[in-house]
């Protein structure tokens, strides 16, 4: 290797400090309350006492502490702090994945009950790693967050920027390919399908602090491959946006937008 472009690395590796330990560290906080929540996720099931149970928990709770040990300076509040907010948040985010599981069984006429959805679909894994993502942002932790809905985003296809917010019951179907940016704000019982984005009209890095990215409001259904976008597009309630429809504005309560195909034929002995 060139001298001189390894003294440029060296100086480089010196400058920075890691944000965090490794990132599969990280991962495996993520994966480890996965599994203390749902044990569908594991092949056998562990059979805990109350006593023993809470015991994981704090285990777990420690093993968060120690994520932030070596960057305590670069935290909004004391880490004491931070992993008591957010594990005080646990049980509430729980029942927010059960509903979150129960929509997409009641959604989907192949799931075969909410126990396979939990354990095997992949909007259902996007889903909970974005509800415990968004904790830590509503916590204001740096970059953290994002490195969890970046790991689900690998696994599943499926980009929810952890700074979204997003209602009850919320329902994703094969899910790979969509992309909810950060400031969707996504209403109760709205149903996605695969391809569909909610974006920005514009990525300027002045428009950093604004509202990018539409609202969704209660009991919409948007179909595969849709493209709504722009800070002030609002998808009034109960509507139904059809596939492969682009969107830069806003639609009324109980409206039904769709792309219409042009069907042409062309003669079989046409060149």
């Amino acid at each position: 290797m060139d001298h001189n472009f390894a003294k440029k690395l060296l100086k480089s590796r010196h400058k920075h400090k890691p944000l965090f330990s490794a990132k599969y560290k990280i991962h495996q906080f993520s994966d480890n309350l996965l599994h203390l929540l749902f044990p569908q996720f594991r092949s056998e099931i562990e059979y805990f006492t109350v006593n023993e149970l809470q015991g994981k928990f704090a285990l777990l709770e420690r093993d968060l502490k120690k994520l932030f040990e070596n960057r305590v300076d670069i935290l909004p509040a004391p880490i004491e702090k931070i992993t008591h907010n957010i594990f005080r948040k646990i049980p509430i985010i729980y029942e927010l994945l059960l509903k979150d599981a129960e929509a997409i069984y009641r959604g989907d006429p192949a799931a075969e009950s909410i126990d396979g959805v939990i354990a095997a679909y992949p909007g259902f894994y996007a889903i909970y790693t974005y509800r415990i993502a968004h904790e830590f942002c509503l916590q204001k932790v740096p970059l953290f967050p994002r490195i969890l809905t970046e790991y689900a985003h690998i696994l599943t296809g499926i980009d929810i920027h952890p700074g979204a917010t997003i209602g009850e019951s919320f329902f994703i179907d094969h899910g790979t390919g969509i992309v909810v940016g950060e400031t969707s704000l996504i209403g109760d019982n709205v149903k996605i399908y695969q391809g569909v984005t909610l974006g920005a009209l514009s990525v300027d890095k002045k428009l950093m602090d604004s509202k990018r990215h539409p609202t969704i409001e209660d009991n919409v259904v948007i179909y595969s491959n849709a493209v709504i976008l722009g800070g002030d597009t609002l998808i009034g309630h109960d509507s139904i946006i059809g596939g492969n429809v682009w969107l830069t504005e806003s639609v009324p309560p109980y409206s039904t937008v769709y792309h219409k195909s042009k069907l042409k034929v062309r003669p079989k002995n046409s060149k």
